[in-house]
C-alpha cells in the first residue's frame, strides 16, 4: 500500500508547465504596464504643463494674456493681404509672424510636419488664430523634439515644423505675435499656446476660420510647397503690398469654414510693428 501511494506521488510532480504559463503571463502584463506608463508618460506631463499655464487663457478682462509672458514680441499686421504662389514675400521677421501670405493656409489640424513648409502659407494660417511652433532642425532632437510634438501633435489650431537657419533653438509664432526660446521644456511654451491659440478677443483677424486644408491641388498637407531657404529676389513682395490680382481670397463662412472666393486686389494698409 505505502510502495503504490509513494508511486502515485512520485507521478504527480512538480507542475512546471503551469507555473511557467503563470510567470509568463505575470511578466506580459508587467510589460505591458510598464510600456503603457512609458509612452503615455509624455501626454501625462503634458496635462500638467497646460494645467499650470491655465492662468495664462484669455478672458473678457485679460484680452492678451501673452502681455504678461516674458520675451513676447509684437507687431500689427493688416490680414486678409495675398500672394500667388510662385510669389514670394520680403518679410520683416525671420520667422515671419503676419503680413502678406499665400491665398492657401497651411493645414493646423495638430499638425506635425517632418519637413520645412513654404513660409507665406504657415502665415496665413497664423492669421486663423494657429500657433506655429518653428524649431532649428540642428538645435532640437531627440527628447527635446519630442517635447515639442507632445504640444503640438493632434492639437487644434496648432502646427509643428523645423525652418532651417533660424537664429533660436525653438520659436513660437501665433498673429502678430512671437518668442523665442532655448529649451524645449522652457513653460512659457505652454502659456504662450494657452494665451494665443484660437484666442477670442481679436488677436488675430479671421476669428472661426479653418484650420482644415482647402484640399488637392490647393494645400496638401502630405506633400505641402517646400520652404525656400535663400533670400528674397527683388520681386519679392513688400510687408506693405497690396495683394496680387487673382491671388486666392477668402471668407468666413458657417461653421467656421473658409470658403474660397475671387481676390478683388484691393488696398489694404501696410503693417507697422511695434513692441
Amino acid at each position: 500500500m505505502k510502495a503504490a501511494r509513494g508511486s502515485v506521488v512520485s507521478k504527480k510532480g512538480t507542475p512546471w508547465g503551469t507555473i511557467i504559463a503563470v510567470v509568463a503571463i505575470v511578466a506580459l502584463a508587467g510589460a505591458v504596464i510598464t510600456y503603457y506608463m512609458v509612452a503615455s508618460a509624455p501626454k501625462r506631463e503634458q496635462k500638467d504643463r497646460e494645467a499650470a499655464a491655465a492662468s495664462f487663457a484669455p478672458t473678457a478682462s485679460d484680452p492678451d494674456p501673452s502681455k504678461r509672458i516674458p520675451g513676447v514680441v509684437t507687431a500689427t499686421y493688416t490680414g486678409s493681404v495675398h500672394v500667388l504662389p510662385t510669389e514670394r514675400v520680403a518679410y520683416d521677421k525671420t520667422p515671419p509672424f503676419g503680413g502678406p501670405h499665400d491665398g492657401y493656409w497651411a493645414t493646423c489640424t495638430g499638425t506635425v510636419y517632418p519637413n520645412a513648409v513654404r513660409t507665406e502659407n504657415m502665415v496665413h494660417a497664423l492669421e486663423h488664430g494657429a500657433v506655429w511652433i518653428a524649431y532649428n532642425p540642428q538645435q532640437i532632437t531627440g527628447d527635446a523634439l519630442n517635447l515639442l510634438k507632445v504640444r503640438a501633435e493632434g492639437k487644434p489650431y496648432t502646427m509643428l515644423s523645423p525652418y532651417p537657419g533660424l537664429d533660436k533653438p525653438i520659436s513660437l509664432q501665433s498673429w502678430g505675435h512671437q518668442l523665442k526660446l532655448d529649451a524645449a521644456d522652457d513653460a512659457r511654451i505652454d502659456e504662450f499656446i494657452a494665451a494665443l491659440r484660437s484666442n477670442p478677443n481679436g488677436v488675430y483677424p479671421e476669428v472661426g476660420a479653418s484650420c482644415d486644408a482647402l484640399g488637392p491641388g490647393q494645400f496638401d498637407p502630405d506633400n505641402p510647397p517646400p520652404f525656400d531657404p535663400s533670400k528674397p529676389g527683388p520681386d519679392a513682395k513688400a510687408m506693405d503690398y497690396k495683394g496680387s490680382t487673382g491671388a486666392q481670397a477668402d471668407q468666413t463662412g458657417g461653421m467656421g469654414q473658409q470658403q474660397p472666393a475671387p481676390s478683388t486686389g484691393a488696398p489694404a494698409p501696410s503693417a507697422t510693428p511695434t513692441k
